[in-house]
């Protein structure tokens, strides 16, 4: 621990929600600051007395519970730290820099973390071991530093001087532990969020300017107008939008329209529901021009015993004339305990001192975080290249249809469909695939309090790294950076938009029994009465929920940090579907699909297409078994054995992704982050040091240009081949 030193120091605030240390308490959540009337925001909380930080812009409801003026922020040992306010509200912690950064926005990524967001809590002191704090805990010590560790893999240290901080070093700690426990977590499924509610006070630094383009163009998905928008972008003759959920009564966890066959009627729809677990019917996700179509649905319920007339809805649904139908089913795939352990391994690893350094990199392949990776990408490569090469309707079918297959049928798209890789179109697959698909986020990012049994599985951090992995392979195919997809892997587990805070569009649509549903929030006009129209994508939820989604990038933050999410030398993306492929791309056979008729059934393993019955036909043997699909391994894989022979190229628009071993990397931007060694330079220990740091950088910067990009990549034995 670094030797005191001088700082400033203050007593605590009067008038405390919180007084006295034997008997330290925090008030319960509802009797918080209750939300100002229509139209009017709540002030900005101020600083301490005597002017010593900034002011602090709190949330609807949000109270400083204890902070710590003169409290300064570590990156490192040593040195490497910026003096600040360690603030404790119901809501966040929050750290305000003796000079703040120039920007309104209402929550300042790098400097704050909500409750729910804090995995492990732990105080030291050069006189005692560290001590890992809880609601239940007793700190007996002054604490000299406070480790903050994030479910999004950042680590946070602060550290107090003696001089005047004893009382709040000690105050704050607790205050933090108690918080933590008594903050108003995300209700369960049916209750209302009512806990967390959005900014209030907090324009957008743009808003007098154009609006941005990526959140203009976002589609929510929560209208009929964006389900025939994106339908007519794709192309999908003989495929219709229907409004028979529209009342989340025929499946309450599906969105409200659907992608259905247009020449079956919604009232031979209706038929179909009961035969799918959780009445999840196959639905239409992405069509390929070539004429593939990609659906998804859950399992087939094991009761279903469907009537003849049933049958003829089933298969009309299913097959429709449009050529044989595909089961690409999610077992191949990993277990979502396997990818729970995998992911608690790997955050286990990537702290301080987890593992030695010669045994770090066999630590890493234990943790089986990359080989979960590898098999997903394997997955939608065979999907996608099967999509390319055929006329057939491809179902992804998982037991719940909430989970892995909203994985497989993102990365599908992001392989065969350009527009997905541009800023607004990824931004959309998200809201399809994943929010209006019904993937259960508050679950699935540990975001209950009260979860029993627990189902936390980072499913959506998975399909994040995946996608990391395609913008590092293919960086000109992609308009959005990794600085962008690290924002939006945080911005999951921040409680303070919609995106992320339900479990399907029903619970949104809800929204809060306590918030007044003829009114709007908007972060410049507070809260006021709907106008007529159509409400900016972005902006505004569901007509219940008025939180604002993640997408308003404004909120959280800076200009200069968005810039830098869109990629200047990445392909800009069509708005149109993408090319068709060529039939006579080699690797693909030209002849006609296996079997009697264009109504068999197969099912997807491995790259091998199996016939397979459906549950209700029974009593006729199956076709002999085909081989058509291409696997990766009869593709060559890139960066495969050496001296192989060289793959053929992919089709227009498809990517091809390297899923070998040296390929498939670790994200270390994201998952490395709490280490001392990834935080070196973030901050300056003094202007002497940062032009020291400078001066570094600049003559690694000429010592790398002479060789050129292109060498200096060429040299790496694990770049792979383009």
């Amino acid at each position: 621990m670094p030797g005191p030193g001088a700082g400033p120091g203050g007593a605590g605030r009067g008038g405390r929600c919180c007084s006295g240390l034997p008997g330290f308490s925090v008030p319960a959540p509802a009797a918080a600051a209750a939300l100002g009337p229509p139209g009017q925001s709540p002030s900005a909380m101020s600083g301490a007395p005597g002017g010593r930080r900034p002011a602090f812009p709190g949330l609807p409801g949000e109270l400083v519970l204890e902070e710590a003026a003169g409290a300064r922020q570590r990156c490192r040992e040593g040195d490497g730290s910026v003096p600040g306010t360690l603030l404790c509200t119901n809501r966040r912690v929050a750290f305000l820099p003796a000079q703040a950064p120039g920007s309104h926005a209402f929550l300042h990524s790098e400097y704050d973390v909500a409750l729910p967001c804090i995995r492990k809590l732990v105080a030291a002191s050069s006189f005692t071991k560290p001590k890992v704090l809880t609601a239940a805990s007793t700190l007996k010590f002054i604490p000299e530093e406070l480790a903050v560790f994030c479910r999004d893999f950042r680590l946070l240290r602060f550290h107090f001087h003696e001089n005047g901080l004893a009382l709040q070093a000690f105050r704050v700690a607790n205050a933090i532990a108690q918080a933590r426990e008594a903050a108003a977590w995300l209700g369960d499924a049916g209750e209302g969020h009512d806990g967390w509610s959005c900014p209030a006070e907090a324009p957008l630094e743009d808003e007098d300017e154009e609006e941005e383009e990526g959140s203009a163009a976002t589609l929510l998905f929560e209208s009929l107008r964006d389900w025939e928008k994106e339908l007519k972008r794709l192309g999908a003759v003989g495929w219709r939008v229907s409004a028979v959920n529209e009342r989340f009564d025929m499946a309450p966890s599906l969105p409200q329209y659907l992608w259905v066959p247009s020449g079956l009627l919604d009232h031979d729809l209706k038929r179909t529901f009961a035969h799918f677990e959780e009445r999840r019917v196959p639905r239409l996700c992405w069509h390929h021009p070539g004429g593939g179509d990609l659906l998804r649905a859950a399992g087939f319920h094991a009761a279903s015993e469907p009537g003849s007339e049933d049958v003829k809805c089933l298969e009309a649904l299913l097959l429709g004339g449009r050529g044989p139908c595909v089961l690409a089913d999610t077992a191949e795939l990993p277990t979502l305990a396997d990818i729970q352990v995998a992911h608690l391994k790997l955050r286990a690893l990537c702290l301080p001192g987890a593992a030695a350094e010669e045994k770090w990199l066999s630590a890493l392949e234990g943790t089986r975080w990359l080989d979960h990776v590898r098999t997903c990408l394997r997955k939608a490569v065979e999907v996608a290249l099967l999509l390319a090469g055929r006329r057939c309707s491809i179902l992804l079918q998982e037991p719940s249809d909430r989970d892995l297959n909203c994985l497989l049928a993102s990365l599908v798209q992001l392989l065969g469909d350009p527009h997905t890789r541009t800023l607004p179109g990824f931004q959309s697959l998200v809201q399809r695939e994943w929010v209006a698909a019904g993937h259960p986020f508050p679950h699935r990012l540990g975001l209950l309090r009260c979860d029993s049994p627990r189902e936390e599985a980072p499913i959506f951090l998975l399909f994040l790294d995946c996608t990391w992995q395609l913008v590092r392979q293919f960086p000109a195919a992609f308009g959005f950076t990794e600085a962008y997809l690290l924002a939006l892997h945080d911005s999951s587990f921040a409680p303070y938009f919609s995106t992320f805070l339900f479990s399907c569009q029903r619970q949104q649509g809800q929204g809060s029994p306590h918030r007044p549903c003829s009114q709007t929030y908007t972060p410049v006009n507070g809260w006021r009465d709907p106008q007529p129209g159509v409400p900016r994508a972005g902006r505004t939820g569901s007509p219940a929920c008025r939180l604002p989604t993640v997408w308003d990038w404004g909120l959280r933050y800076s200009r200069h940090q968005r810039a830098q999410f869109r990629n200047p030398a990445g392909a800009a993306g069509t708005v149109g579907a993408p090319d068709a492929a060529d039939p006579q791309t080699p690797s693909r056979p030209t002849d006609a699909w296996p079997g009697p008729g264009a109504g068999n059934v197969f099912v997807l393993t491995k790259g091998t297409l199996s016939p397979q019955l459906f549950p209700w036909r029974s009593g006729r043997p199956p076709p002999r078994l085909s081989r058509w699909a291409p696997s990766l391994e009869s593709l060559g894989e890139r960066g495969g054995s050496p001296g192989g022979n060289q793959p053929p190229a992919p089709p227009p628009g498809l990517l091809l992704p390297c899923a070998a071993g040296p390929s498939v990397r670790l994200w270390q931007r994201c998952y490395l982050r709490g280490l001392p060694e990834a935080q070196r330079g973030r901050f300056a220990p003094s202007p002497a040091g940062l032009a020291e740091e400078l001066t570094l950088l600049q003559d690694r910067l000429s010592a790398w240009q002479p060789a050129g990009p292109c060498t200096k990549a060429a040299s790496s034995p694990l770049t792979p081949s383009r």
